[in-house]
């Protein structure tokens, strides 16, 4: 999901935001003959992402740059642990050094807070996804970072799945169990075979005539404990039984504990504060 086209593209609109005309401090206090050596360094625990964005920004800023040592995405470390050295002209290196850090620093962050929701269901069988509330234009970035912390990918846009919500089943018509069965029968049968369609409900007896449409999964909006495990009682297997709403690491190992398959965290890439890293001179 997070091609070189991504990455590529990211980084050059990034630096050309911060830079449009140059960086004039590297470029009036330092001799173009001047090289600096450096370490991305951690300031505080967490979990690693954005390696490719922190090597691309140096790439482009300057190919002479060398970074080296990268941890891969994922790694778990201390504060005080080294995750990358990077060492080069003095120019470049200061130009990039904001934005990778900005990339690090951002993913990192989603990816570290991923990790402690996926901690807190590694008891059951739950999945940890996450939603389509990402920053404009960083989607396929934040995504990754997910990843990287363990977690999984819900739909990555509009595109990818069909999700019918409570305005569209009103848009619908659906006003009752025979008419919202109708409904989502006749969506099933105008999609594709391999089209995953799922529905959101707010309330126990909206399951049985969703299920009656033999959707691909069920997404139980709200539900309290107690709702969500009689909601999978319902469900039987019959489809993908998802949680979502107000899930916080205080409750997420309850919902969890539900039986549902899959916990949706909105949290995980709006909520997440940027990690503490640094590039240290050497």
């Amino acid at each position: 999901m997070l091609t070189t086209q991504n990455i590529e593209d990211v980084v050059r609109r990034s630096l050309v935001e911060d830079a449009p005309w140059g960086d004039l401090t590297a470029e009036l206090a330092l001799p173009a003959e001047t090289r600096i050596e450096t370490r991305l360094t951690a300031r505080e625990p967490g979990v690693f992402a954005g390696g490719a964005l922190i090597a691309e920004a140096f790439r482009q800023t300057d190919p002479r740059i060398d970074v080296s040592d990268l941890v891969p995405e994922g790694t778990r470390f201390e504060a005080g642990e080294v995750l990358a050295r990077v060492s080069g002209p003095a120019r470049g290196v200061l130009t990039a050094e904001r934005i990778a850090l900005n990339f690090s620093q951002r993913m990192s962050g989603i990816a570290t807070l991923t990790a402690r929701f996926v901690d807190a269901v590694a008891h059951t069988s739950a999945r940890i996804a996450d939603t389509r509330k990402t920053t404009p234009g960083l989607r396929a970035l934040e995504k990754h970072a997910v990843r990287a912390g363990g977690g999984s990918n819900h739909r990555f846009g509009l595109s990818d799945a069909i999700m019918v919500k409570d305005n569209h089943l009103a848009a619908l018509g659906a006003v009752d169990a025979a008419t919202t069965t109708a409904a989502l029968t006749g969506l099933r049968e105008r999609a594709g075979h391999t089209t995953s369609i799922i529905v959101e409900v707010d309330r126990l007896d909206q399951i049985a005539p969703v299920l009656a449409a033999e959707v691909t999964g069920v997404l139980l909006d709200n539900f309290t404990p107690a709702e969500l495990a009689e909601g999978v009682r319902l469900i039987a297997g019959r489809a993908v039984a998802e949680a979502s709403g107000g899930v916080t690491l205080d409750t997420v190992a309850a919902i969890a504990e539900s039986g549902v398959d899959v916990v949706s965290v909105g949290q995980l890439t709006h909520g997440a504060r940027a990690l503490d890293l640094g590039l240290d001179s050497v």
